[in-house]
């Protein structure tokens, strides 16, 4: 029986920052990896002028181009099981925290629990995975629709586990474990001085590693994904979401002086199951432990 990943975004090019090294690894391994990516993104920024008009105050079809890029993004990274929750423009992306967006009654902040969690258990029991990845309790950063889908995933795990709980949507599945896709502190901090060495003043150079909301102490990290052999799977894929990331700023732009450490490693918590063998105190396998 074959591993099975699931893995649960927010946003088109949410999976491919956070989490493109650990899905081309698993998806070159054999793995079924399942994507399930909460909205479209309909209220992100544009970053190409020839497509500003699609814009939410604007045309508002941000989305339908948004899709397209995430199966693009999708190809690069092997996968090909990806959803988007409920179906296309389903619930729509919230906008940043205390913006009027969150205040849409179609917005996944604003979308019902339960409403939503049940269209997650259906994929769950439909696919069957042993290991579920979302966001912290804070949605790695405040997002609303982070912080959304971290509570729908939580929600829909014990759901989806529950004898006689909604049989039309399949028979109960039981995840073994569910891991917190995260940052880790030491690294951004390593990845910040190698910018200011190589002369970079401005952007990610200036942060202060200390003070970052996205970034986890090294103590709290359960689990790390050594993916280095798939750097260029992710930038393949970051790329694809061209609306959203930009060679001259941001990820991509830095690329070439953080290091395969900063690119090529993903890191993870354990939110829940029991965690498997470790070494030098982290799992290097979500599936570490588990009996297929």
């Amino acid at each position: 029986m074959p591993r099975r990943l699931l893995l649960v975004h927010a946003h088109p090019d949410d999976e491919s920052i956070a989490t493109g090294v650990t899905m081309a690894k698993y998806a070159a391994e054999g793995a079924q990896v399942t994507l399930v990516t909460c909205t479209l993104g309909e209220e992100g920024e544009i970053l190409l002028p020839e497509v500003a008009h699609l814009a939410a105050a604007a045309d508002d079809r941000l989305g339908e181009h948004r899709q397209q890029e995430l199966a693009a993004a999708m190809r690069e990274l092997g996968v090909s099981d990806w959803r988007l929750l409920g179906g296309p423009g389903r619930f729509r992306d919230s906008g940043m925290a205390g913006t009027p967006q969150n205040d849409n009654p179609a917005c996944f902040w604003r979308a019902d629990l339960l409403e939503a969690a049940l269209e997650l258990v259906a994929v769950i029991r439909e696919t069957r995975p042993q290991v579920a990845i979302t966001y912290d309790d804070f949605g790695s950063y405040g997002h609303p629709d982070h912080l959304q889908a971290h509570r729908v995933t939580h929600y829909a795990a014990v759901l989806a586990a529950m004898t006689g709980f909604r049989p039309e949507l399949g028979e109960p599945w039981q995840i073994a474990k569910v891991y917190w896709a995260t940052m880790s502190r030491s690294v951004i901090r390593e990845g910040i001085l190698a910018l200011r060495a190589a002369g970079e003043t401005t952007g990610f150079a200036e942060m202060d590693p200390d003070d970052l909301p996205f970034a986890t102490d090294d103590a709290l990290i359960t689990a790390e994904i050594d993916g280095e052999a798939f750097i260029q799977a992710k930038l393949s894929a970051l790329r694809a979401h061209a609306t959203q990331v930009s060679e001259e700023h941001g990820f991509l732009a830095m690329t070439s002086t953080i290091g395969a450490r900063s690119l090529g490693h993903e890191f993870y918590r354990l939110a829940s199951g029991t965690p498997g063998p470790m070494v030098d105190g982290r799992e290097r396998d979500l599936f570490a432990g588990i009996d297929a």
